[in-house]
C-alpha cells in the first residue's frame, strides 16, 4: 500500500448520484457494497466467479507472481487494484449494477448494521463452506475464531454439520464459538492441537477450514526465523495442522488471505491422504440472494459488532482491533457526508459508477 491510500472493503450506504447506464439502483437508495469489484460481463461473472474477474484489477505485479489476476478489492493492496476503500465519507462504486445490492426501508431496518456483513464477513464465511463442501453430518474444523471463524462456524451449522471444533487462543472469541455451538480448543491450553483434535474425532475431520491466513505470527520458531530473512512470505503452520487433523478423502478451505510463498507445505500428506484444497476470495454477488433471506429470517448468529465509533476515531479504532484489547471482535465506523462536499467528490462521474454518501463501515 501507499501513503494516502483509503482502506476499507466493507460498506452500507446511500446512493447519492449515479452514471447514465446505472439502472438498478438510484439516489436515495439504501445499498450493501460488494468487497469485491467485479465488470459483470466477463467469462468469470458470467460463471458467477466474481472474485476472479478478468477486467477490473489493472495490477502487472499480481500478473507476474500469480500468472494471472483476479479482481480488484476495495480498500486493498496495489496487488488487487489499489481501488480507494469504504472507510471515507463518499465512496465511488464502479460497475455498480453488479457491485451494489440494494435493499428495502423495511429490510435495512430490520438488519441496520448486520447488512455490513454482506459486503463481505457473511459471505466470506458461506465461501469458506462452499469451498469445503460442507454438508448434512460433517465433522468441521475451524482454525481462527474472528468474524471470518465464527461465520463460517454459523454458516457450518446452518448446512447441517453435526460437529464444529473451533481453535483459537482468545477467550472471549473461543466463548462465541461456543454460543454458535462448536467445541472449543485454546491453542495455548495444549501442547498438541492436532493430538487434541484427534483425540476427540480419532479417524479426522471430514472438512478442515484455515480462517487464519498469513497475517498472524508463526507458531513455529522455524517459520518465524524463515520470515525474519525474508525467505518467505507466509508460514504453513496451521495449513500443517489442518492437513494433519482432515482424515484421508477430506476437504480442506483456505479462506485466511495467503498472499506470497511459503515454506515446507505439506504436499506429501495432501497427495497421499487423497485430500482436496480449495482457496480464494469470496462471490459476494453470488450469495446474496441466499444469505439475504437467512439473515432476515435468523438463520446465523451475526452478533459480531462489539464496538461502534465514529470515523473519525479509525486510528484508535485499529489499535484497539490490532491488539484485541476490550473483548473486541468487529468495529462498526459511522460517518455522516457532508451537505456542501469538495469538488474532488462530486466531479462527473463515469457512466458505470455510482457515489455513496453516508456510510457505514
Amino acid at each position: 500500500m501507499q501513503d494516502g491510500d483509503i482502506i476499507g472493503h466493507e460498506g452500507v450506504g446511500v446512493v447519492e448520484e449515479v452514471g447514465a447506464k446505472v439502472t438498478k439502483v438510484q439516489p436515495g437508495d439504501k445499498v450493501v457494497i460488494s468487497a469485491v469489484i467485479a465488470c459483470g460481463t466477463c467469462d468469470y461473472c458470467k460463471k458467477r466467479m466474481f472474485s476472479c474477474c478478468d477486467n477490473t484489477n489493472p495490477s502487472k505485479d499480481m500478473e507476474e507472481m500469480y500468472g494471472d489476476r483476479i479482481a480488484a478489492l476495495f480498500g486493498y493492496s496495489r496487488l488487487t487494484g489499489g481501488y480507494d476503500g469504504t472507510q471515507a465519507e463518499y465512496v465511488r462504486v464502479p460497475y455498480a449494477d453488479t457491485n451494489l445490492m440494494h435493499v428495502s426501508q423495511d429490510t435495512f431496518s430490520k438488519l441496520q448494521e448486520k447488512l455490513l456483513l454482506l459486503a463481505d464477513v457473511a459471505c466470506t464465511g458461506w465461501h469458506a463452506c462452499e469451498l469445503g463442501e460442507v454438508g448434512n453430518g460433517d465433522v468441521v474444523g475451524i482454525w481462527g475464531c474472528g468474524p471470518v471463524g465464527l461465520m463460517a462456524a454459523s454458516w457450518a451449522k446452518n448446512r447441517g454439520a453435526s460437529r464444529i471444533i473451533a481453535i483459537d487462543d482468545v477467550p472471549s472469541r473461543l466463548k462465541l464459538a461456543q454460543d454458535i455451538g462448536a467445541e472449543t480448543i485454546n491453542f495455548k491450553e495444549v501442547k498438541n492441537t492436532v493430538g487434541k483434535i484427534r483425540e476427540l474425532v480419532p479417524k479426522g475431520l471430514d472438512v478442515g477450514i484455515d480462517a487464519v491466513g498469513f497475517r498472524y505470527a508463526s507458531k513455529s520458531v522455524m517459520h518465524k526465523v524463515e520470515k525474519m530473512l525474508y525467505a518467505e512470505t507466509d508460514s504453513v503452520d496451521v495449513v500443517v495442522e489442518v492437513v494433519k487433523s482432515v482424515k484421508k478423502g477430506g476437504r480442506i478451505s483456505l479462506i485466511g488471505d495467503y498472499i506470497g510463498v511459503a515454506n515446507h507445505f505439506p504436499v506429501g500428506a495432501l497427495m497421499e491422504k487423497s485430500l482436496t484444497l480449495r482457496g480464494g476470495q469470496l462471490h459476494p454477488q453470488k450469495y446474496w440472494p441466499i444469505l439475504l433471506p437467512k439473515l432476515l429470517n435468523g438463520e446465523a448468529f451475526v452478533d459480531f459488532f462489539t464496538h461502534r465509533m465514529p470515523l473519525t476515531d479509525a486510528p484508535r479504532a485499529y489499535k484497539v482491533f490490532d491488539a484485541k484489547e476490550d473483548g473486541v471482535l468487529k468495529i462498526v465506523l459511522t460517518t455522516k457526508a457532508t451537505d456542501d462536499p469538495d469538488s474532488s467528490s462530486v466531479e462527473s462521474r463515469p457512466i458505470e459508477e455510482t457515489i455513496i454518501k453516508e456510510t457505514i463501515v
